[in-house]
């Protein structure tokens, strides 16, 4: 049985990670042995919730004294660097979420600390165990589109999920690196992944106009605000028991607030994004993401030497749910062909349940290499912090200037 401590006691570290490995089902495979968080609140409610288990105030110290076999990371990404490199050096393999980390400097720190201990790390891109995606990949083995030579991929975030990055910390670009790290992580990895290949050269734009000081009528915090009867962005923090006591009931400790103002002056990350991605293998990508959609979801094509593919989804807004995801081919000779994947149940189409039977139980082949490692972490990240760096400098901006040891 292996031991795992878990460090940041947020919503994606308790559901994702403290109540599934703490679960009978994997019993006789993995034990936690410890959470730590910077708000002793959090993490002792974290715990609560998950079955009991021990909290710690000092994260040094958890691993002195469990001496892990794992460390999980879940904390705030600006943050992920420390722990990634202090678990590594003792001696530790990581399980981190996604993105790895948020710029070059900390991505190249950890590939550096993973070479010089030997330990591992593997990066949670769930996106890659969802049977929609993982069907889109098979295609493009079997040579289904031929070579592929453009990706055209649009993320629409509705203004239910997409506000709500601009409540909390994700707002700022030193902490998250904006979306296109935090959220886009997930979609530069599944093309990276489709395509075999990793990014060689990345042009971006990115604007905020939707969210941040755009009208007068706006207070500090949704709790307190004086336009909460009239704001279309108002959200009660009070209502849900899970952000009442690890958010509200916290805050004394570190004085988080998580029901910011989505109008606040301090807001610096984007809101509209663009990037435009060539690849080593050659393919092109030309992706956008935007936080303000009336209705979320994303639609791809995949064009290449001998057709396209054209894939998609809508998650809320428009249209009825069928209980399938839909694929569509067209060859050379005019024919379509129709694909039609059922969709599981449970979070992120079921993906998280398979990512965490993969890690912990192990007992599946993993013939589509849906593990991820750090190089593809990095390489994932790299896409958007490329991205970042050709917004603020107005260039192009190539991904091996950015490593320090470039792997193709």
């Amino acid at each position: 049985m292996k031991k795992y401590v878990i460090v940041g006691a947020g919503m994606r570290g308790c559901y994702m990670f403290g109540k599934r490995i703490s679960a009978e089902e994997y019993k006789d495979y993995a034990s936690i042995e410890g959470v730590y968080d910077i708000n002793p609140v959090r993490a002792r409610k974290f715990s609560e919730a998950c079955g009991g288990f021990p909290v710690y105030d000092n994260f040094d110290y958890m691993l002195e004294q469990v001496r892990p076999d794992f460390v999980i990371v879940t904390t705030v990404d600006c943050y992920h660097h420390e722990y990634i490199i202090k678990a590594l050096n003792a001696g530790c393999d990581v399980i981190s979420e996604k993105p790895m980390t948020i710029d070059s400097e900390k991505c190249n720190a950890i590939l550096e600390a993973e070479k010089k201990t030997g330990r591992h790390v593997q990066v949670t891109f769930n996106m890659r165990f969802m049977p929609y995606m993982q069907k889109v990949k098979e295609l493009i083995l079997k040579d289904t589109v031929g070579e592929v030579l453009n990706v055209d991929l649009e993320w629409h975030l509705d203004t239910r999920h997409g506000a709500d990055y601009f409540r909390r910390w994700h707002r700022y670009l030193k902490k998250s690196g904006g979306l296109l790290l935090h959220k886009s992580t997930h979609h530069f990895d599944v093309i990276n992944w489709w395509l075999n290949s990793y990014p060689e050269e990345v042009s971006a734009f990115g604007t905020r106009r939707f969210y941040g000081p755009v009208r007068d009528k706006r207070g500090t915090r949704c709790l307190t605000c004086e336009y909460k009867d009239t704001c279309e962005f108002y959200w009660d923090i009070e209502e849900d028991p899970f952000y009442r006591q690890f958010y509200l009931e916290a805050e004394e400790e570190d004085n988080y607030i998580r029901d910011s103002c989505v109008f606040d002056e301090s807001i610096d990350i984007y809101d509209s994004m663009a990037v435009n991605v060539k690849y080593q293998s050659g393919a092109l990508l030309a992706y956008s993401l935007i936080a303000h959609s009336p209705y979320e979801g994303w639609n791809a094509s995949i064009s290449g030497t001998k057709g396209r593919m054209e894939v998609g989804e809508i998650y809320s807004g428009i249209g009825e749910d069928d209980g399938c995801n839909h694929i569509k081919v067209y060859d050379r000779s005019g024919a379509q062909i129709n694909y039609d994947i059922p969709k599981l149940k449970g979070s992120h189409g079921g993906a998280d349940d398979k990512l965490i039977r993969m890690l912990i139980k192990n007992d599946v082949e993993d013939d589509l290499g849906v593990l991820a490692s750090s190089m593809d972490g990095a390489m994932s990240l790299l896409i958007g912090a490329a991205a970042n760096l050709s917004i603020a400098e107005n260039q192009k901006v190539k991904i091996k200037d950015l490593l320090k040891h470039p792997q193709g």
